[in-house]
């Protein structure tokens, strides 16, 4: 499990940058604007989703409900986590030796309907540069497995439907779609809209990628893709801390987290190094999250990994399963 160590987040590197090459007034008037203060356009998501949200997810909640009348409680372990036909599994997997060692964590998740796979906002709240972490949204959401997002707040492009409901229409790179009838598919965001999207069943989207495997191979010119060319940012080229979601069946995920620049515990991996895992756990599709620092796996109260910069950094959201 990884230590407690003193929060570091992503706004104090910002903060530092800014403070070097943004001395003049104006400029940094306009960056502490963009990338520190926060700007919330929905103050309480929870509700706004109870009263927006266009996928009823009412009955498949219910037919959970009967069953656990029949069966025994939700089942919890260190590493494995069973209620009804949802399931996650988790393992760690260490490769290579000295300063090529290579750690990553895997969770095998099986879920008894698509919808069980849910979104959560930091502070329960929707807008740029809201964030917390991890695993303070994860228990704020009761969440007994969780990943980090795409870190929507630190944009504003991309089509973002969460839970069955539209906060973002703004075409601009591929993304991912989660249907609420368990596909799950890379698709174009330029060539559509969210509203076509939700028209179609989206239950969750997400923003950033690049996809990494399609047609159980790697996607070429993965290593060449830019996600962000916003100020403060770093590539995600070269030995990075990774987070990604594959798709193995039918309501059937594999999330890995891959711990990185931890010299003797853990490299980090190239895109294509993330594809080749993905492929070997038997995914036939898989998408890139956002890594580095946000790089983050929750499971039973608890931080899995090791996050690299001594300890979390905050996001602005999740993807989790309640417990």
């Amino acid at each position: 499990m990884a230590k407690k160590n003193p929060r570091r987040t992503r706004n104090i590197v910002i903060a530092s940058g800014l403070v070097v090459l943004l001395s003049g007034g104006g400029a940094a008037a306009w960056a502490a604007d963009r990338f520190l203060i926060e700007h919330v356009e929905i103050a309480d998501v929870s509700t706004y989703e109870a009263e927006n949200s266009s996928v009823d997810s009412s009955s498949s909640t219910d037919d959970a409900t009967d069953s656990s009348d029949d069966t025994a409680d939700a089942v919890q372990t260190d590493t494995s986590y069973t209620d009804g036909d949802t399931s996650v599994t988790i393992s760690t997997v260490t490769s290579g030796s000295g300063s090529e060692t290579v750690t990553y964590y895997v969770a095998d998740v099986v879920l008894g309907d698509a919808t069980d796979l849910q979104s959560a906002f930091a502070k329960d709240q929707f807008g740029e540069n809201i964030t917390e972490l991890t695993s303070a949204i994860a228990a704020d959401n009761d969440a007994v497995f969780a990943v980090n997002g795409d870190y929507y707040g630190f944009r504003d492009t991309g089509i973002l439907i969460r839970n069955g409901v539209v906060y973002r229409d703004s075409p601009a790179r591929d993304g991912l779609v989660f249907y609420a009838d368990g596909r799950v598919e890379v698709y174009d965001e330029t060539a559509t809209s969210a509203a076509a999207l939700v028209a179609d069943g989206a239950w969750n989207t997400l923003s950033f990628g690049p996809a990494i495997v399609e047609d159980s191979s790697v996607v070429d010119g993965i290593e060449d893709i830019e996600i962000d060319t916003n100020f403060g940012n770093h590539s995600i080229q070269g030995d990075q801390p990774r987070t990604a979601v594959g798709v193995i069946d039918e309501n059937h995920l594999v999330f890995v987290v891959v711990d990185g620049r931890q010299t003797g515990y853990s490299a980090g991996v190239t895109l294509t190094e993330l594809a080749d895992i993905m492929i070997d756990l038997g995914a036939t599709t898989a998408y890139n999250l956002d890594g580095g620092g946000s790089s983050t796996l929750y499971f039973n109260g608890e931080v899995v990994n090791q996050p690299s910069n001594g300890g979390e950094r905050a996001t602005s959201d999740i993807l989790y399963i309640a417990g």
